[in-house]
């Protein structure tokens, strides 16, 4: 292609050409339009004189083909890991390797890609005769040892497997006779001597005594089930040492964010996946995600303690407890500065909850300036936009760092970058948890969605870009603010309303201060916050990342106490996906969970306006793994604030007769239980 200097082709340099499918597999086909260079006729390759007007008259173009894997059999995205062109589709292995264990577990794909050893050869073959036929044999060898290579290097948990670590052996293995002697067989000696020092320290410290229950560092909790006079038994409780609050701001603050910092940096990029997140709840899965559940603790602690330090000494007079509230406030700006946005989210949640919130006499006696900061700082998580203000001021944050430069050493940043920041994990939780419920695993033919898992690791390599760029802290822990921490008193949600209810009685405050919703726990704040969130986008196809990544919603209660009344509900608390809705679009994600008495375990699906009763019904059935045949014994209701419930008729669109006001969560109930419960009409 040809062009006059001066006038650039107005067009994109990748543009969409289409599909091509050859033996299992679909690849998306683009156009990559790219600066050609030529030389001039007139003059040799050697010649240095400089160009004539005429050679600089004229761009030259040059257009190639681009094809990228959307979806394959299993057998063959193992394949593409040794066959792929990295610089055509740089982004395959990294990919595949993030989140195979969505659709296949390590050990099938080690099957798959690690070859069988060559035999030996025989004494008397000449081994020059059999270089040429080794040719290709070593050239995919090569490719696996890299694939491996970066596998042990970014994934090195997906090859713990205690005891014996059998996958780890195997690749142990097959680079003992393919690299013997390069960097990634040394890799694998290296994680093999880690795991066997982990599991021995693991094992010292179960043989070590358990410390007692009142030693510092143990957290106090109540029971939810505790009676009407804990109030008293907690005023006998005397917690030894100094208290969270007798520490500086500075000093509180930068705790918080040095753990924060250690549990982020440790998070699985896979366990985020909402394939692997959204089963935390079935029978059985307690030991599924283990560090997204350690952040999602820490985050109810921090919680936990702005609660049980304003709300835990009931004989305060209001203006003490302003001095409470206004010191969380400043180290909640201090977070900001520390860019820790984990705790600030998680000190706001308390400050915003309904029990701290609706104390009108204490925030009657805040200060002007720490109420206009508190003011400032909840906008951050505004829920407006699907969050739009969080997320351009943690990409802002991103941005002012630059990128790291090669020779940096690890944990430490170029000078004058600042360090973190500390993201709050939620928002990708959701985003994952809703790519996974918009996008199908499996397309036409029975192939892999693999288009689905790149859009999954476009979240997690920002997610690993962040861990790493948390490395930058220099904070140094101190034990006796830790000690402090853990030692705080906690109260359950149900005990934090009726120690609030003690401070400011229901009618000193506001009539439409809420109820106690006995049904959530505070420790499960993170299940609660599925059930609350909302935003909106405009009706896309399912493989389309736009509609699936454009309704998620992080809700947030008004900002200002003296403005508004208490919000109808406790706001979210912890970091979790969300159950997001669309407002005037033509279809929404819904949760539905079973009123089986075994928990409230919710399931989303897919609501379309074409969705009747029977076949949401059928669907949610599927989700809870009840058989099908059942379906015709259940009836579906929505959950209404305030206890209440609206019967969706069996044959009605459930699209249009659900209201649209609320969040999307429903329950399905046996028919013969229906007479028993509390309904509306869907007029």
């Amino acid at each position: 292609m040809l062009r006059t200097a001066g006038k650039e082709l107005a067009l994109a340099p990748l543009q969409d050409w289409g599909e091509e499918t050859e033996d299992g597999a679909v690849y998306s086909v683009s156009l990559r339009r790219q600066h050609s260079q030529r030389l001039n006729p007139r003059k040799g390759p050697g010649d240095s004189q400089a160009p004539s007007p005429n050679a600089d008259a004229f761009l030259y173009y040059r257009t190639s083909k681009v094809r990228v894997l959307r979806a394959a059999h299993l057998e063959r995205l193992v394949g593409e890991l040794v066959s792929v062109d990295r610089e055509q589709d740089p982004g395959f292995v990294p990919a595949f390797l993030a989140t195979h264990q969505a659709f296949v577990p390590t050990t099938r794909v080690l099957g798959l890609l690690l070859p069988p050893p060559p035999p030996p050869l025989p004494p008397w073959v000449d081994i020059k005769k059999t270089e040429g036929q080794d040719l290709i044999f070593n050239k995919n060898l090569r490719a696996v040892v890299s694939v491996l290579g970066s596998w042990l290097r970014d994934h090195p948990q997906d090859f713990w497997d205690p005891p014996a670590h059998s996958n780890l052996d195997s690749v142990r293995t097959f680079l003992g006779w393919a690299a013997p002697l390069g960097a990634e067989a040394l890799e694998a000696e290296k994680l093999l001597a880690g795991f066997l020092e982990e599991a021995e320290q693991e094992q010292k410290e179960e043989e070590q005594p358990q410390a007692s229950a009142g030693s510092p560092g143990t957290a106090w909790t109540s029971s939810p089930d505790s009676p009407e006079g804990c109030l008293e038994e907690e005023e006998g409780l005397v917690q030894e040492g100094p208290e969270l609050l007798d520490f500086s701001v500075d000093e509180v603050a930068e705790q918080l964010t040095l753990m924060d910092v250690e549990l982020f940096s440790r998070v699985r990029p896979c366990e985020c996946l909402g394939s692997v997140w959204s089963q935390r709840d079935r029978p059985g899965a307690a030991g599924i995600a283990p560090t997204v559940r350690a952040t999602v603790t820490q985050f109810n602690m921090v919680t936990g303690c702005v609660l049980g330090s304003v709300l835990g000494e009931p004989g305060l007079t209001a203006p003490q407890r302003a001095q409470r509230l206004e010191k969380w406030i400043r180290i909640a700006q201090r977070c900001r500065e520390l860019r820790n946005f984990s705790s600030l989210r998680a000190i706001l949640s308390a400050l915003q909850s309904n029990p701290i919130y609706r104390l009108k006499s204490s925030w009657g006696a805040v200060s002007r300036e720490p109420l206009s900061t508190f003011r400032k700082l909840s906008q951050i998580f505004s829920d407006e936009n699907n969050h739009l203000s969080s997320r351009e001021i943690l990409s802002q944050e991103e941005a002012s760092e630059g990128p790291q430069e090669e020779d940096t050493p690890p944990g430490r940043l170029p000078s004058k970058l600042p360090p973190g920041p500390v993201p709050y994990l939620g928002t990708f939780l959701t985003d994952l948890v809703m790519l996974d419920t918009a996008l199908p695993d499996m397309v036409e033919g029975d192939l892999i969605n693999f288009e689905k898992r790149r859009k999954e690791w476009e979240i997690l390599a920002r997610i690993q870009q962040l861990q790493k760029r948390c490395r930058s802290y220099c904070l140094r822990p101190c034990p006796l603010i830790l000690a402090a921490l853990r030692a705080q008193r906690q109260l359950s949600e149900e005990q934090s309303y009726r120690v609030s209810r003690v401070i400011e009685p229901q009618a000193a405050s506001c009539p439409s201060s809420p109820h106690v919703r006995r049904r959530i726990s505070l420790t499960k704040r993170l299940s609660a916050k599925l059930s609350r969130e909302r935003g909106s986008s405009p009706g896309g196809s399912p493989g389309d990342l736009s509609s699936a990544t454009s309704t998620l919603s992080l809700g947030s209660p008004p900002s200002s106490p003296r403005m508004r009344d208490p919000p109808p509900r406790s706001p979210p608390t912890s970091p979790g996906p969300q159950s997001p809705s669309t407002k005037g679009s033509e279809a929404r994600v819904i949760r539905v969970s079973i009123d089986n008495n075994h928990g409230n375990l919710y399931r989303s699906i897919l609501l379309t306006s074409q969705d009747k009763a029977p076949s949401v019904v059928q669907r949610a059935l599927q989700k809870h793994n009840v058989a099908e045949p059942w379906a015709r014994d259940y009836q579906l209701f929505q959950v209404l604030p305030g206890d209440r419930e609206l019967l969706i008729p069996d044959n009605a669109n459930v699209f249009y007769a659900m209201s649209p006001s609320t969040q999307g969560d429903f329950i399905l109930r046996r028919k013969k239980e229906t007479q028993h419960t509390t309904s509306v009409s869907p007029t």
